[in-house]
């Protein structure tokens, strides 16, 4: 995991954005990535708003679990 020479990457980045207004929120832009380890294949979402806020959390399915990815490699 950490310092690995390998050449293949762990974890897909997946950048997304929204427009905040509509929710209420203060901020107007809020952008992040959906993040995929794929040695897990677990998904996590990764949102910035402004200069000085951040979050990282894994994504859950209708019961509470690990939203999982499959990987066909």
């Amino acid at each position: 995991m950490f310092g690995s020479n390998s050449s293949e990457k762990r974890f897909e980045h997946h950048s997304i954005s929204f427009d905040s207004r509509e929710s209420g929120a203060f901020s107007n832009t809020i952008s992040g990535e959906i993040i995929i380890d794929r040695t897990t294949g677990v998904n996590y979402l990764f949102i910035m708003g402004g200069t000085d806020k951040a979050g990282l959390t894994v994504l859950v399915d209708e019961n509470g679990k690990p939203l999982v990815t499959k990987f066909d490699d």
